[in-house]
């Protein structure tokens, strides 16, 4: 049995991580602002992360084996949290993504475009933080999400207090309608309505990854002893061709694509600029993965549903 902290974890993958560790007969704690309430038996604790006081004030005297972040997106909070939680878990797991990689945000080196990079790409042991920028500015924090998650992991790297993993998560899909994006959603609602979709002119793949196999990703490497990033995808590229197709046979409708100019924002999924992870790291250090082609029709019929797309209407 683990002590577990999950900080979030109120919805999604992080809602299963709680749910399946429960089952597993840890002892699990959520600590969020309280949107939603855990499982029974799940202590909580409503506070503010953001708040250093009210943080250490409602954990008093407790500590964990591990803790997983679902929910720090800037080195702000990651200061708070490293600075917090030193002293009180011996391992601290951060959900990160795949964002950090997008050359579009960041100065990074050059790839050939359908090489999946690793991990070694973004090192957030040597990437510079700037905790002076306006990190609490929501429409800020939206605009910089990906530097906000590459600077939340450097401080954490950094912070020597606990043994530190992020894991960078592909897109995840699954669900139906808790795949709170809504991207798949918005793929159903298209197709079905015969509306056009966006996509670049040449469209380049990516990698995705089911909610609930990234569920099981955090609950291994929350017991594992690796440190330091590792990618988090399921085997096989996609591009939007790829994922509109599956879409369109099980619709049975045609797909109505509409090109942008290179440049232009297109629908999800569709880039062009390298999207792709490779997930070797975490293979050889013992996590096995789905292939994406097992699990995309069964999350796209669910999008199809009803439910899922009743109150889609991009």
């Amino acid at each position: 049995m683990q002590r577990i902290c999950v900080i979030g974890g109120s919805r999604y993958f992080g809602k299963l991580l709680v749910e399946r560790s429960q089952a597993a007969g840890h002892q699990v704690t959520v600590l969020n602002r309280g949107s939603a309430p855990p499982p029974a038996g799940v202590e909580h604790l409503v506070v503010d992360r953001g708040d250093e006081a009210a943080l250490s004030a409602a954990l008093e005297t407790r500590d964990f084996d591990v803790v997983v972040d679902q929910v720090c997106y800037t080195p702000v909070q990651a200061a708070i949290a490293a600075r917090v939680f030193t002293g009180r878990t011996r391992r601290y797991v951060m959900t990160s993504t795949i964002e950090v990689y997008d050359p579009a945000t960041a100065a990074l080196s050059a790839v050939p475009l359908t090489t999946p990079v690793s991990e070694e790409r973004v090192d957030p042991a040597l990437w510079q933080v700037a905790m002076d920028l306006p990190w609490h500015d929501d429409a800020y924090l939206e605009a910089h999400y990906a530097e906000g998650k590459r600077q939340a992991e450097a401080v954490l790297t950094r912070a020597g207090g606990f043994a530190f993993a992020a894991v960078r998560s592909a897109h995840v899909l699954g669900g139906g309608a808790r795949e709170f994006t809504g991207r798949l959603a918005h793929y159903a609602g298209r197709v079905t309505r015969s509306e056009e979709i966006t996509v670049h002119a040449k469209a380049l793949p990516t990698v995705l990854i089911h909610y609930e196999e990234l569920a099981d990703l955090l609950s291994w490497a929350a017991a594992a002893d690796f440190t330091g990033p590792v990618n988090a995808c399921s085997d096989g590229l996609v591009d939007v061709h790829d994922l509109v197709g599956i879409v369109a046979a099980q619709a049975g409708r045609e797909a109505v694509y509409r090109t942008v100019p290179a440049g232009e924002k297109a629908s999800p999924f569709s880039f062009d600029r390298p999207y792709a992870m490779s997930n070797a790291r975490a293979k050889a250090l013992g996590f096995s993965f789905s292939r994406t082609t097992d699990w995309l029709p069964g999350a796209v019929a669910e999008a199809l549903a009803p439910s899922a797309t009743s109150t889609t209407t991009d």
